[in-house]
């Protein structure tokens, strides 16, 4: 616990009863820049009207978001209203577990998460990349909206991993009914006042009946998937590898946690995946000179052949563009947490059951850490560019015990997806602006279409 002086946060100015209700409702990030621009690191926001007015203390310098998420980790729980929204219509897999739940799936799920196990996914996903750009060429296809494109390769690309043979199945149940899970979830979050699940509004059934739809498919694949091993037939797909997972300690995954667990894995592997391979390629469009360096790289490195997950360290430039794009396009662009105890970050008292919050989204512009913010410019990631910033100025991950455990699957895919899709495509950007607004992830608001340049194979 610090114990440095305590001054009271800054409050952001806003309307005399809401406070800063709508600001937050219409455009919540640029709410939080502006934050932070005029108060400084810490700010507190409010919003509602008095008797159900919600309070946030917003953290946007790296050194606070470090104390945040690692240095006092266990002081700010997952234990806010959103997070209690996720848990209610995902489970209680790794995003959402907490204490001695958190730490035993941790443990029986970390051995699925290692580089060597990872890399070996690298076929799969490059299966899945093949497929999206022969259709591409196949159906003649002359525009394309990537961050659309990318979301359904890098779902298709997880259930593939996730479920072996059982792909066009779930991916049909999943783009049906997670945009209206998420929504609801959403909504019910970030609201002051919520009628129980249980209650038969029309929100609540339409929510209800796409809840049913995904734990059942979930729960059709999980059976199928026992029956065969007890019948001998065996398999490596993730599941497989997840039904087997056990120790003396921690026992194994009964049904209900290994569909708590998949419906996880389904969301934050690929939502955060899409949004880093769809910017990237929206950005290459915008820069040519920038796209040009990429293809370069590629071809010389490559030489039109395949790649796998022994190219990530011969493929740096490619790299960077990514990372950058996740600097400006951070799939998690604000992450919550509820304080337990009193503590001070950066000199500002922050109270007992406050909400928190660190903005990836306002961190990776902080002029502190990033000239010209708003410039995308892959050399900031460049090894000496990187070493000379504070760790959690650039954190897409969060971070801490808490950080992201599918980090290196999703540089592997979408190095790998990006690789492959720019060896015989160019990008010529058709939407030069592209809306965004927080959901579960960070999610577009319109469209990010490009003209594909075909490129000699």
């Amino acid at each position: 616990m610090t114990t440095e002086t305590r001054t009271e946060a800054p409050v952001l100015t806003g309307l005399p009863v809401i406070g800063s209700m709508f600001d937050l409702k219409n455009d919540s990030l640029g709410t939080f820049l502006r934050a932070r621009r005029e108060h400084g690191d810490v700010v507190r926001i409010s919003a509602g009207p008095p008797g159900i007015r919600a309070h946030v203390y917003a953290v946007f310098s790296a050194e606070g978001a470090q104390q945040v998420l690692a240095g006092e980790s266990a002081n700010f729980r997952k234990d806010n209203s959103f997070y209690q929204e996720i848990r209610e219509s995902f489970g209680n897999g790794l995003l959402t577990s907490q204490d001695d739940d958190y730490l035993r799936q941790r443990r029986l799920v970390q051995p699925l998460f290692t580089k060597r196990r990872v890399d070996g996914y690298a076929d799969a996903i490059a299966t899945e990349v093949a497929t999206l750009t022969t259709e591409w060429e196949k159906a003649g296809t002359t525009t394309v909206d990537v961050l659309h494109e990318s979301t359904r390769l890098a779902l298709r690309a997880v259930a593939r991993i996730l479920f072996g043979t059982d792909v066009d199945s779930a991916v049909e149940v999943v783009e049906r009914c997670f945009p209206g899970v998420g929504s609801y979830v959403l909504r019910r979050g970030y609201s002051p006042v919520n009628v129980p699940r249980e209650w038969p509004t029309p929100g609540n059934k339409r929510a209800a009946a796409l809840h049913r739809a995904l734990y059942e498919e979930c729960d059709r694949i999980i059976a199928e998937r026992r029956s065969a091993g007890r019948t001998g037939v065996d398999g490596d797909d993730l599941l497989t590898l997840l039904m087997r997972a056990e120790s003396a300690e921690d026992g194994t995954f009964d049904a209900t946690e290994l569909r708590e667990q998949v419906l996880v894995f389904l969301l934050a592997g690929h939502e955060t995946t899409a949004t880093s391979i769809g910017f990237a390629l929206h950005l290459l469009a915008l820069h040519p000179e920038v796209q040009r360096r990429a293809h370069e790289e590629v071809d010389r490195v490559l030489a039109g052949r395949t790649p796998g997950a022994a190219d990530l360290d011969a493929l740096p430039y490619v790299t960077r563009v990514l990372k950058e794009a996740m600097r400006l396009f951070p799939a998690a662009p604000v992450i919550g947490r509820r304080a337990v105890a009193a503590t001070t970050v950066g000199g500002v008292a922050i109270p007992a059951g406050a909400d928190v919050i660190v903005a990836p989204w306002v961190t990776h512009r902080h002029p502190a850490y990033w000239d010209d913010a708003e410039r995308f410019d892959p050399d900031r990631f460049t090894p000496e560019a990187e070493a000379a910033r504070p760790r959690y100025a650039w954190f897409p991950f969060g971070g801490g015990p808490r950080a992201c455990i599918g980090q290196h699957f999703s540089m592997l895919e979408s190095v790998v997806a990006l690789a492959m899709i720019l060896q015989r495509h160019g990008f010529e950007a058709v939407d030069t602006e592209v809306p965004v607004a927080p959901a579960i992830t960070l999610q577009a608001a319109g469209p990010a279409r490009c003209r594909l340049v075909p490129r000699e194979v």
